[in-house]
């Protein structure tokens, strides 16, 4: 720690430099601890100047390579983002970088690379995504060799998750095993990766560049160290509400969930996390079952639990993935097909000896992984409170009627009761400037992010314009938020509402012909600087959604399918077509 006098000084003078000379001074001071190593300090204050230390020369960073490639893989674009902004720190370093998306990198270059670095995030149970899976699957069953290959992997990931970056380690080693030479360690990332990011950003461009003195001495600046995940906040909510916005008759449960908790903090755009209890049914078929005491106490993943604890708020016994199914049957010593099971079925057809198989049991199983609901309240409109909207999933297997975990569980969440969360934040959906118009596809479920941005924007005073398109089965019974809307409608915050309903009509009406009913307005709107959000199923509307927007560009902008691919691809690189989809 520096003298008060001494720190003053150091203030004054960075305050009163340019950036040119903080680097310049940088440099300098890499200089002076490369040649001082452990010896004394250089020259202390109350010295005479004859006693001084020589200075050192100031020193100049230099790459030691010309070219390097960033590869990405990503669902929601946090990696796509990083990895440009490596390559632009890249080049303002004199490296060249070529930036690619893993699914578009040809496979064959991989044995040419000499300097590869990848930032890549993982998807659900410790999997690739999917712009990553080609890539992923090609090093892992390929048997080549990749010996001349020095590598980087950034992994991004959720703490919240029992399989947390497993895809970015998984490349990571497996770079490694073909021959490849680890240049940077992996560096996991948890939803706050930033700091965690330029940590290895900082280690890249180290390990690519060499610090050389005026007399030709090599320095070695110090590389900064990414800290470990510290996991999130979580909030001990309570429930203000909970209702159901279909209407009687409807084929559908919609749940529009209020919760209330201290010290609040999102942004509109945001999830909320949630690791959601198994049903008190099925944990106690399951001790019936294997005759188990509920009230032992065992150890699972270094902490103690009782058995129902555990198979209550911590374990997944709803459907076990392909693994654990693989050593289960290792454990009852039987022939299983792997395939994913519930727990209860399992032990019904495979049952355990005794008690004491079902404790081995209980230590491979995996804990119950959060689902993410988008926030649908603004915290400006709703202090304090955070909203979601959540569909109830009812299916059928064999003719008995399922329900899904999760949406089963908030959905039976009585008023005051309590519910533990944690924010998930997601930079990649933000609202641009109030003066920006939006324009908002979120049929269904897909509406929860834009009850957002429009209450925000609504709060704010936003000048911007607001065009929202809903859609869902029938007009009487699942118009979600209908009063709102039509509130927002006639106060002029939502300057244009277009809303399709499937079945109430022969043919089936979605938005995407909604949009194509408006497709003119639509084009002048993104010529004038609209961002476009799309929110909801992935498959098959965010796909017919966007191929419909490309049918407008090319249409009303008197563009080919190439012209208009292209208009696309630059809408999305000037981030202003954003997706939230699952």
């Amino acid at each position: 720690m520096l003298a008060e006098h001494k720190l003053k000084l150091l203030q004054d003078l960075v305050r009163s430099s340019t950036k040119e000379e903080l680097v310049w001074i940088n440099g300098f001071l890499a200089g002076v601890l490369m040649n001082c190593h452990d010896q004394p300090a250089l020259a202390s204050t109350a010295a005479p100047a004859t006693a001084a230390a020589p200075v050192a020369a100031p020193v100049e960073s230099k790459p030691t390579v010309s070219k390097i490639t960033i590869a990405y893989g990503t669902e929601t674009g946090n990696s796509k983002k990083l990895a440009t902004d490596l390559a632009a720190k890249a080049k303002k370093s004199g490296i060249q970088a070529k930036v690619v998306s893993l699914d578009q990198y040809r496979l064959n270059d991989l044995a040419k690379e000499e300097y590869f670095f990848t930032i890549i995030s993982t998807q659900g149970e410790g999997e690739p995504p999917a712009t990553a899976k080609k890539f992923y699957d090609h090093i892992h069953q390929n048997g080549f060799k990749l010996p001349q290959i020095k590598f980087g992997v950034l992994a991004l990931g959720d703490t919240s998750y029992p399989l947390f970056c497993k895809a970015g380690e998984d490349v990571d080693q497996q770079l490694q095993k073909l021959g490849g030479q680890r240049v940077v360690n992996l560096i996991k990332c948890d939803t706050d990766y930033q700091g965690d990011a330029d940590g290895w950003f900082s280690q890249v461009l180290h390990s690519l560049t060499t610090t050389t003195s005026s007399n030709g001495t090599a320095s070695v600046g110090a590389v900064v160290t990414a800290k470990k995940p510290t996991g999130k906040k979580v909030y001990n909510g309570s429930i203000i509400t909970n209702v159901n916005l279909n209407d009687r008759g409807s084929q559908k449960a919609t749940h529009h969930i209020e919760i209330v908790a201290d010290e609040l903090e999102y942004q509109p755009g945001d999830s909320i996390g949630i690791v959601p209890e198994n049903a008190p049914a099925i944990v106690d078929s399951i001790i019936a079952v294997t005759r188990i005491d509920s009230k032992k106490t065992v150890s699972f993943r270094n902490e103690s639990h009782t058995v129902l604890e555990l198979l209550k708020k911590k374990l997944n016994i709803a459907y076990l993935p392909e693994r654990v199914v693989k050593q289960y049957a290792s454990i009852v010593k039987q022939d299983i097909p792997e395939t994913k099971i519930s727990l209860l079925d399992l032990l019904k057809i495979y049952p355990v000896n005794n008690a004491a198989q079902f404790e081995e049991v209980i230590g491979i199983l995996e804990p119950i992984t959060p689902r993410l609901y988008s926030i649908s309240s603004s915290p400006n409109a709703h202090s304090g409170e955070v909203h979601i909207t959540v569909a109830r999933d009812n299916f059928k297997v064999n003719g008995e009627v399922k329900h899904g975990l999760a949406s089963n569980f908030l959905a039976e969440l009585p008023v005051d009761g309590s519910l533990e969360f944690y924010v998930h934040k997601n930079n990649q959906f933000r609202l641009p400037a109030e003066d920006k118009d939006v324009i908002m596809i979120g049929p269904g479920t897909g509406i929860a992010p834009f009850r957002s941005f429009i209450a925000e924007r609504d709060a704010a005073g936003a000048s911007g314009r607001n065009w929202l398109f809903f859609g869902d089965q029938h007009f009487t019974t699942d118009f979600l938020y209908q009063t709102e809307i039509q509130n927002w409608i006639q106060t002029g915050v939502l300057t244009k509402v277009n809303v399709a309903f499937s079945r109430d009509q022969k043919s089936k009406i979605y938005v995407q012909h909604k949009m194509l009913e408006n497709a003119k307005a639509f084009y002048e709107w993104l010529q004038n600087g609209a961002y476009v959000y799309i929110c909801g199923a992935k498959e098959p509307m965010s796909v017919d959604v966007e191929y419909t927007i490309l049918q407008i560009i090319e249409r009303f902008g008197s563009k080919s399918s190439a012209q208009a691919v292209e208009y696309l691809s630059q809408l999305k690189e000037e981030g202003r077509f954003l997706k939230d989809v699952y």
